[in-house]
């Protein structure tokens, strides 16, 4: 599970780049009920989206050219700096080299040696951004699809001390691997990545890619407002044994992340 205390290697933060970010605060706002607070014109057009008087997430314009709408998902690290060598020291890239945030703490934005994007934060005064998770309307679990899960998991464990432990997927459709941070329990665990054939890639190139899972009360009703919106879904809405009811959908710009009613949930 995702929490707010942000060890070592856990998810501490998202934003979403955005080539219309009125349009696309407008799209989730209906779709999760979040609220966007921009920073004004000294922000440079970035905002966070809340929700309830949490904060959930961040959205600003995009920066980088030719770069798709995405989801950037942050882990907790002590060093930005030293993570950024020990990712081109493993075959991957720094495309933001690690930036001071003031008091705030440092970020830095990484590529892995497939190509999957994301980025890590070091704290200064705040140890990361989200201010609810696990819950209904923010993020509940991160997810890489990858073209090498044995390369991905040794890549991963590398950087962050990432354990992982191998599940079989329904029907015999491979391998999902869970992913826990340093010396925690099951009960910490915060994503999963799955190899996939290149060919299954297409959002991002055939490539590697990262993307959130957003916990919903109620999958089916959140998944008509994606629709309705004029986003899409690629799969789904579904059951999954033990995990809940989900679905994978793309914003109205091709930006993907999952839906999911928690199987407690949902037989509640």
């Amino acid at each position: 599970m995702i929490t707010t205390d942000f060890v070592p290697g856990s998810p501490s933060w998202l934003d979403l780049g955005s080539r219309d970010v009125p349009a696309t605060a407008a799209f989730y706002g209906a779709v999760f009920g979040w609220e966007f607070k921009p920073f004004g014109e000294e922000g440079g057009g970035y905002g966070f989206f809340r929700l309830d008087g949490s904060t959930i997430a961040g959205l600003g314009p995009l920066t980088e050219e030719g770069a798709r709408q995405a989801w950037m998902i942050y882990f907790h690290t002590a060093d930005a700096q030293a993570a950024a060598k020990a990712v081109e020291q493993a075959g991957g890239t720094v495309r933001l080299a690690p930036t001071d945030a003031g008091e705030y703490g440092s970020m830095a934005q990484l590529t892995d040696p497939q190509g999957a994007q994301f980025a890590v934060w070091q704290p200064g005064e705040t140890k990361g951004g989200l201010e609810r998770a696990d819950a209904p309307g923010s993020l509940c679990w991160t997810e890489l699809y990858t073209t090498d899960a044995a390369a991905a998991k040794a890549f991963y464990g590398g950087l962050f001390g990432w354990t992982s432990s191998d599940v079989p997927l329904p029907g015999g459709g491979g391998t999902y691997s869970l992913l826990t941070p340093a010396g925690r329990g099951e009960e910490r665990m915060h994503g999963g990545l799955m190899e996939l054939p290149s060919e299954h890639l297409a959002l991002g190139g055939g490539k590697a890619y990262w993307h959130p899972v957003f916990a919903s009360a109620d999958c089916d009703a959140t998944v008509a407002k994606v629709t309705a919106g004029g986003g899409s879904v690629q799969m789904g809405p579904e059951d999954a044994e033990g995990v809940g009811r989900l679905a994978v959908c793309l914003d109205p710009a091709g930006a993907d992340f999952v839906v999911l009613t928690p199987a407690e949930a949902a037989r509640g």
